[in-house]
């Protein structure tokens, strides 16, 4: 194999609560992620001179800091592998949008690095290493919905509906450390089961501050409100709302400001990466 395709699927958290702060200034988190099936496309071909090599430019993003290229390196320094790559990256997802744009690239870097090299390293190594790159990488590396625990990195596979999501990404970029370094975020949110929070309920506590933050989040958030119960997904800045088929959510779409980005996806409890990636195999051994 010399060159590989894959999707790097968006996410949703369904809901985030905030349980505390931790002694090394981490906080405490209970959410819960499902998978869209929209999201970037990575392009990887094989390179013998070990020279790792990202040709599409992310504004105010260098080459070396951009978190495909850094899982890379990572993957190549970890493995000890002389191989290389060109990568061509085609961005659907936006930046600070809170639907995990960067973390799902890093993530199927990390996948199709693995098989494009012949690694084989396995989905739990592949998700240690991915921890060391964000916090969300590893749900993106293991690509089934999961409730999250602790930074986000101790994850319980959960069987989720899947409806259609109406997604509004506003045009701003939410700094999650600025969120994060609020201090009228709520950080004592009593934490929950994941049977109890499957039953109904749970909330977003970086919403609140989001919303007072950000009038594009606040005002994305109150025009959904109209249509269907909205909430933000992360960090932000990306809101939505969830519909019982494609032809209702976009109905709904289709009633929205031009000038306001939006998609409709399906929610998906298995990634489309990770359907992608079974498909290959099944393909290689057919």
């Amino acid at each position: 194999m010399q060159t590989l395709t894959l999707p790097a699927p968006a996410k949703l958290n369904l809901m985030l609560h905030i349980l505390g702060r931790r002694a090394d200034g981490y906080h405490e988190l209970q959410t819960l992620f499902q998978f869209l099936d929209h999201g970037d496309e990575l392009s990887f071909s094989l390179r013998d001179d070990g020279q790792i090599r990202l040709h599409s430019d992310l504004p105010g993003v260098d080459h070396d800091s951009n978190l495909i290229v850094r899982a890379a390196r990572l993957l190549q320094r970890e493995s000890g592998c002389a191989l290389g790559a060109d990568i061509q990256l085609l961005k659907r997802l936006p930046m600070g949008g809170g639907i995990g744009g960067g973390s799902s690239d890093a993530a199927t870097t990390l996948l199709g690095l693995d098989r494009l090299w012949r690694l084989d390293l396995g989905e739990d190594r592949l998700a240690e290493l991915g921890l060391g790159l964000g916090a969300d990488v590893p749900v993106f590396v293991r690509g089934r919905a999961a409730f999250a625990e602790g930074v986000g990195e101790r994850l319980q596979p959960v069987e989720l509906p899947e409806p259609w999501y109406l997604v509004i990404a506003p045009q701003v970029s939410v700094s999650t450390a600025e969120i994060f370094a609020d201090p009228e975020l709520t950080r004592n949110t009593p934490a929950i089961t994941v049977r109890s929070l499957l039953a109904g309920g749970g909330r977003n506590d970086c919403q609140p501050v989001v919303e007072k933050r950000y009038p594009e989040v606040r005002n994305a958030l109150s025009l959904l409100n109209k249509f269907v119960p909205a909430s933000m997904t992360g960090t932000g800045a990306c809101v939505f709302g969830s519909f019982p088929n494609e032809g209702e959510a976009d109905k709904v779409r289709r009633q929205l400001p031009g000038t306001l980005p939006s998609f409709v996806a399906q929610g998906r409890n298995v990634s489309m990466l990770h359907r992608r990636l079974e498909e290959l195999a099944q393909e290689v051994s057919a």
